[in-house]
């Protein structure tokens, strides 16, 4: 954590201090102590039911991700129009072969702090999967069916006391609920608010910057209050920066409140601008008196930037024209499952980061919170997308069963919630909409839209579409301020010609499958072609029937000046989905990740990296070499680069300079030998710059016998909170430290100190091994276990054994405050 964060963080936690201590505000989240169990066992919801033999969970939760894997859970008959399929087939694996489908209850014994009357408690859910029934004391206060929508209730009038109220939570997921694994459980936080009836309300605040240059900026500040005295209140709101210094304030007063929102103007002068390069963030404090009785405290972190799109132009951050360098993220993580974790997102953004991208398109849902604040922090542009069905069906008990009742109210808790964040740029209605094909389809996209106008004007509208025509003759795409397409490079200039809306970019892009380490011969294009061992190969080369790979997309985007990016398909393999091979029964995640499910980056990481973060030396070679067998064979060697030129030798035999060219759309962007043949031994390439000076040198070995185990940690030290976790990268490498690709040895883990063993995966998706189990086989000689804190400061340290191999050990230090 840098300086400016630390300050950052000491601010904002001296805000909550005295919001709970001086402004009648108590803020709780509601993590121990839940009681959990997984079928509708009696009427669970009744304060005096017997949850004894329940299991204890600490919420988020996710009771399907521990398994067992089964790729009969999830096989049934289905036509994936989306993938272009004209008939049904078997599928399995297409939500994660994890036993989601079910009844869960929760149940918690709680406190209310301070209750008396005259306050206010709130119940508030970041996300619950799904179905969601609410009891407060064995009464029902409310349900929400999507299991991706943030929601809150008003429990005054069902509490019994300050003391030992009873929560029950029943959940229920159906099977063919969705097209991914989707989790399941109290996934995301559960917070308990405690106000004075005179209050700012859950997501009570709007904030916009409406006019920003570098010398100044207004802040516009609307903020909505609730009060049964409707008289006599004042509004105080101060703007601090990201080292707690004041920048500007204002003081609003109403003698007769008429239940509009306050709204306040302030001006900050030289604003620090938020943007990818520097996310620097504010925060406004807003105080509410009610004859002169301070009543709460409301903390709203933003950032100050403006944005802009420009017909035939593009998108406009700051003034500054951007290009979206991004990636479309599900909200899965791995081995952890849906259960969101912070420093589990952090790492993902990290690695992101490190690739040179910019953005997150979230896929095809609302994110958790803690997305978009390490969005804000961190600096990524941010497509907030909200769903992936509207009224036609892609699955039988999807979305569609409650969008005439549930669309406008999932809708504007998103926008209410969400709209604050400078990271978002664009609100999305939808992912590849059926209606897209109907007649009405272009109204019912207006309805949403509408609402995102009417709830922030701020903003424009989007949605990724995968049907030109149709999306044309029923009006779907020119009725939104932003057509994203999906897989379309090849008909943006006609899609761009015929949009009155003169926008266009790639919503979707790529769907290259492949699996790290994984390499087929000989090396040509294909698409959706499957091998013996379930996997695609990492020459990068191979796609889906309605994808491309990776150049063709770079070509479109570099000729074309009125692309405004892409948003790749997807930044990381998840569960579910795992094209092509979800009729073969062997898979159950996806291949199309630019890292694998382990979060290890496949060889297109730095194809993009290459090309996303250019100012930063990438040099990579590909494939491994080691090939026992293959003595004399042709094994093309690509080089991932972001420098013109470079030259390949092999045991100190050059193969020759290749240099990038506009021959063919993959001669653009990598260096490729294809006519190597492999012999054991030494690969080492030079790169060149633009001046053909020699710059920098890469080198790959033939591997040797596994010898013993490398370890390395994304982060040596952690927060002592028993949630945050650190994610080690397991390496089996032969006597000399070479990576041995084949290497599939079973490794064993223990964890000793003031920490935990959490989970492992290796990237393989055909692997069915339990991720909470501690061993799991090494995939082409890698994996990634992730261990967790205590609440204890200390150390703690990681144990990796496997037979025939040396022992490996890493120490970790967990620390109060970092």
């Amino acid at each position: 954590m840098n300086t400016l964060h630390v300050r950052l963080f000491v601010f904002l936690f001296l805000t909550i201090i005295a919001t709970s201590v001086f402004g009648g505000r108590h803020e709780i989240l509601m993590e121990k102590n839940w009681k959990f169990t997984k079928g509708d066992n009696g009427d669970a919801s009744q304060i005096n039911f017997n949850d004894s033999k329940w299991e204890s969970v600490t919420v988020p939760h996710d009771w399907a991700i521990y398994g067992p894997f089964d790729l009969h859970i999830d096989a049934y008959i289905s036509k994936i129009t989306q993938n272009n399929e004209t008939k049904e087939s078997m599928k399995a694996g297409r939500t994660g072969s994890l036993p989601f489908v079910g009844i869960g209850w929760y149940r918690l014994k709680f406190d209310v702090p301070e209750l008396k009357a005259g306050k206010k408690v709130t119940l508030l859910f970041d996300g619950a999967m799904s179905h969601a029934q609410v009891f407060v004391n064995g009464q029902q206060v409310g349900n929400w069916p999507y299991g991706y929508s943030s929601f809150h209730f008003d429990i005054t009038p069902f509490l019994k006391g300050p003391k030992e109220n009873i929560l029950a939570v029943r959940l229920e997921n159906m099977e063919k609920q969705s097209r991914w694994y989707p989790g399941a459980g109290l996934y995301r936080n559960v917070h308990l608010i405690v106000t004075e009836e005179t209050h700012i309300p859950v997501w009570g605040t709007y904030l916009t910057t409406p006019n920003v240059t570098s010398k100044s900026a207004t802040v516009n500040l609307k903020t909505a209050v609730e009060a049964r005295t409707a008289a006599n209140l004042k509004v105080e709101t101060e703007i601090f920066d990201a080292s707690g210094k004041s920048v500007g304030s204002t003081v609003s007063e109403k003698t007769n409140f008429d239940h509009q929102p306050f709204e306040q103007s302030i001006q900050v002068v030289q604003p620090n601008l938020w943007s990818p390069e520097s996310p620097v963030m504010y925060s406004a404090v807003t105080k509410i008196f009610q004859d002169k009785e301070l009543k709460d405290i409301y903390t709203t972190r933003f950032g100050i930037r403006s944005v802009k799109f420009e017909p035939g132009q593009g998108f406009f951050l700051n003034g500054e024209k951007r290009i979206f360098n991004g990636v479309c993220l599900h909200h899965d993580q791995g081995p952890i499952g849906t259960a969101v974790n912070i420093s589990a997102l952090r790492r993902e953004l990290a690695i992101l980061k490190d690739m040179g991208c910019n953005a997150i398109r979230t896929s095809h849902n609302p994110p958790a919170p803690e997305l978009l604040n390490l969005c804000d922090e961190m600096g990524f542009m941010v497509i907030d997308e909200s769903f992936d069905e509207w009224k036609r069906a892609k699955v039988s008990n999807g979305y569609h069963l409650f969008f005439d009742e549930w669309a406008e109210k999932d809708m504007v808790n998103l926008l209410h919630r969400d709209r604050n964040h400078p990271s978002i740029v664009l609100w999305s209605i939808g992912n590849e909409i059926g209606e897209q094909g109907d007649p009405d389809g272009g109204k019912r996209a207006e309805f949403l839209q509408n609402i995102c106008h009417r709830e922030d004007p701020s903003r424009l509208v989007t949605a990724g579409m995968d049907r030109l025509g149709e999306d044309l003759k029923n009006f779907v795409a020119p009725v939104l301020d932003v057509p994203g397409f999906n897989y379309k490079p090849m008909r943006y200039e006609r899609a761009f010609a015929k949009f009155p809306q003169r926008l266009i970019y790639g919503s979707e892009t790529a769907s290259t499958i492949s699996s790290r380490g994984v390499y087929k011969f000989p090396v040509v294009f294909d698409k959706m072609k499957t091998y013996e061992d379930a996997q695609c190969s990492s020459y990068d080369f191979s796609a889906c029937n309605w994808s491309q790979v990776p150049d063709d997309e770079f070509v479109k985007q570099d000729d074309l000046s009125y692309m405004m990016g892409e948003f790749v398909w997807t930044g990381f393999d998840y569960l579910g989905e795992p094209t092509p091979y979800d009729e073969s029964m062997r898979a159950h995640s996806s291949y199309f990740g630019i890292c694998d499910l382990a979060g290890i980056p496949k060889d297109r990481f730095y194809l993009y990296r290459s090309r996303w973060n250019a100012g930063k030396e990438t040099l990579h070679l590909l494939p491994h070499w080691t090939w026992p067998g293959r003595e004399g064979q042709i094994t093309p060697v690509f080089c991932y680069t972001n420098y013109p030129s470079a030259e390949l030798f092999i045991n100190g035999k050059s193969m020759g300079k290749q240099t990038k060219s506009n021959d063919s759309n993959q001669t653009r962007y990598r260096l490729m030998w294809n006519d190597v043949k492999y012999e054991p031994g030494t690969l080492k390439v030079v790169a060149y710059d633009k001046n053909g000076k020699a710059v920098a040198t890469k080198e790959v070995r033939t591997a040797g016998k596994p010898h013993h185990i490398e370890l390395a940690a994304d982060r040596t030290t952690i927060l002592a909170d028993g949630k945050e976790l650190a994610f080690v990268l397991v390496k089996v490498v032969d006597a000399n430290g070479n990576l041995c690709p084949d290497g599939d040895n079973l490794l064993k883990f223990s964890v000793t100190g003031q920490g935990g063993y959490r989970a492992v995966a290796n990237g393989d998706p055909t692997n069915l091994e339990q991720f909470h189990l501690p061993q799991m086989h090494a995939f082409h000689g890698m994996l990634t276990a992730v261990v967790q804190s205590t609440e204890k400061p200390g150390s703690m340290t990681l144990k990796v054994e496997s037979s025939g191999l040396e022992t490996a050990t890493i120490g970790l230090k967990t620390v109060k405050n970092k």
